[in-house]
């Protein structure tokens, strides 16, 4: 047994406002605008909603009290315990109105960019350590061979970029979801952070998978469950998958015009976790200008990303990307680019014996028989005529089709060279004209 990965050091949470890293107008707008959208009216509601401690929120109110933006209600609900419930004043709504016309953002406070930075270098990619055990595990039931996972134990340990490359059908998506798979520990993701006044939301739940939380005995003296700063979420490391989809742009900030606030870029999402560009060569932008983007955060392990204003800043890059292709990498690429991209693996068909233990094991998934004649007939009369090029999707097409063609005929499933003949006619298109 080898000893689990140490867990990552959390955010410790802040004890006063000065620890928020945050600007008390900031701070005080946020809560203006939080109770103006919210309705919230107690100290215990609006903790949650703007993720600080309820001391902090409460010094926040006593500071916006002071200056007439805030009062008591002066009611105790039956509801509330012994809390007092706080509205706005007309000059705190009309403050509030003037703080959502510079940016509607509200609720969860932000994490200032440097202190996130912080937060990335605790919880990096590159101070993982895996194992063949755990990397295998994280393959499933994949079949693959042994000089594949030597080849690729490194590359993701390093933490760098790879290249899989190969003909298509052979699992190199699903090679990269085992991948993160294999990734089992936890990162902290900030609900948003804050750079030179702006807000940039990164926390999506598309992306972010949150692992649960433990929850605080209310009998227990002392309290020990999430003691870390609440802006951030615990989750899994991210993953972020994209194919043919992928634009220039989407690796750019996104403004919202409306709401005054930008959404962080893909990758900056997949800090801490694994970007995968799969089909590399079908996207609108050559493969070329796509990795040509990528350049200085390979080799620097930092973005740099723009506002509205044209100000540029610097963000971590702090992710192990996975470029997946099907064309050869000399026919995408020039020399400099594959310079750039640590470690290439080919991901080739299975041989023969590999082809047939895939076979083996989806028949039996699928409560499928195996049938001798059919596996000969399949081998000895199918593969010749594709110079026996075998591919990892293959066993779950044929299979799949034997068992829609039983299911129709109405008869228990089974295999046997007719059937054989029926699915392989359905995976290939015979190269003829058609007649207009």
């Amino acid at each position: 047994m080898h000893a689990p990965a140490p867990s990552v050091t959390p955010p410790p949470q802040p004890k006063t406002l000065a620890d928020t890293g945050l600007s008390p107008v900031l701070l005080r707008d946020l809560l203006l605008k939080t109770i103006f959208r919210t309705n919230k009216e107690h100290v215990s509601d609006l903790a949650r909603v703007i993720c600080l401690p309820v001391t902090l929120i409460q010094e926040l109110i006593d500071l916006a009290r002071t200056q007439r933006f805030i009062e008591a209600t002066g009611t105790l609900h039956a509801t509330s315990g012994s809390e007092m419930g706080y509205q706005l004043t007309d000059a705190g709504k009309a403050r509030a109105l003037d703080a959502l016309s510079q940016s509607e953002y509200y609720g969860a406070a932000p994490v200032p960019l440097e202190a996130y930075k912080e937060q990335v270098k605790r919880q990096s990619i590159r101070n993982i350590t895996l194992t063949r055990q755990e990397l295998m595990k994280g393959m499933g039931h994949l079949i693959l061979p042994p000089d594949l996972i030597d080849n690729l134990g490194p590359a993701v340990t390093s933490g760098r970029s790879i290249l899989m490359y190969g003909p298509p059908g052979n699992g190199k998506s699903s090679i990269s979801n085992g991948i993160r798979d294999a990734l089992g520990d936890k990162i902290f993701v900030p609900r948003a952070i804050e750079y030179a006044g702006q807000i940039i939301t990164v926390y999506d739940p598309i992306v972010h998978s949150a692992a649960e939380e433990q929850q605080d005995d209310p009998n227990s003296i002392r309290r020990s469950a999430n003691r870390f700063d609440a802006r951030y979420v615990r989750c899994e490391r991210p993953t972020v998958i994209t194919g043919g989809e992928l634009t220039l742009d989407m690796l750019d900030l996104k403004y919202n015009p409306t709401a005054r606030t930008y959404t962080a870029s893909l990758q900056l999402k997949a800090t801490g976790g694994i970007f995968i560009i799969d089909d590399l060569g079908r996207q609108q932008e050559p493969p070329q200008k796509i990795v040509n983007r990528w350049i200085v955060p390979l080799e620097e392990s930092r973005d740099i990303l723009a506002l509205q204003s044209g100000e540029k800043f610097t963000v971590p890059f702090d992710t192990l990307v996975i470029f997946s292709t099907n064309f050869h990498p000399n026919e995408i690429f020039d020399g400099a680019a594959l310079r750039r991209i640590f470690f290439k693996i080919k991901i080739d068909g299975p041989n023969q014996e590999n082809f047939l233990k895939i076979f083996a094991l989806v028949a039996r998934k699928k409560k499928m028989p195996l049938d001798e004649a059919a596996l000969v007939h399949l081998l000895k009369v199918k593969y010749p005529t594709i110079n026996n090029n075998y591919a990892n999707y293959q066993p779950v097409f044929l299979i799949d089709q034997m068992i829609s063609i039983c299911e129709f005929e109405g008869i228990p499933y089974q295999m046997s060279p007719a059937l054989i003949d029926r699915a392989w006619a359905n995976m290939f298109v015979r190269d003829e004209k058609i007649a207009k």
